[in-house]
């Protein structure tokens, strides 16, 4: 299993949304603190978003926020926004394909107990737990 950059990329700009605590951030302004580029911060969170991760404010001190603490947000929670349902196998997708070997397959069953046990494991680190600080990187970017 691996996640895409854009995941990646989500996990990064929420960790500095999380703790530059500067009020709503805009898309320009991640991008230039991130180094990602602004048509990928504005695509991912439109659709962080559409998740209910962010909030968006418009106008002149608008931009985007978390929608909660960092705490209560987790690490499956962003992987399901951009990446859709974690699933590590066909058979515990939540999807109309259905495998070809269903009917007679052994292993289905299991797979959802390691599906569940990856999901739990997600569940349970936050976006506080993973994101750095910040701050100081931007302290030494404007002394350096």
């Amino acid at each position: 299993m691996k996640l895409s950059k854009l995941t990646d990329y989500a996990v990064v700009l929420l960790s500095v949304l999380a703790t530059t605590q500067k009020g709503p951030q805009s898309a320009a302004n991640l991008a230039t603190d991130t180094g990602i580029p602004a048509p990928t911060v504005a695509k991912l969170m439109k659709l962080l978003g559409r998740n209910g991760i962010v909030s968006s404010t418009r106008g002149t001190s608008g931009g985007y926020a978390l929608s909660g603490k960092p705490e209560g947000i987790s690490i499956a929670d962003i992987i399901g926004a951009v990446e859709g349902p974690i699933a590590l196998t066909a058979c515990v997708e939540e999807s109309e394909d259905l495998c070809a070997v269903e009917s007679t397959c052994g292993v289905a069953g299991n797979w959802e107990s390691v599906n569940a046990a990856v999901r739990l494991a997600l569940q349970s680190v936050s976006l506080n737990e993973m994101a750095p600080d910040w701050r100081k990187m931007f302290k030494d970017k404007a002394n350096g």
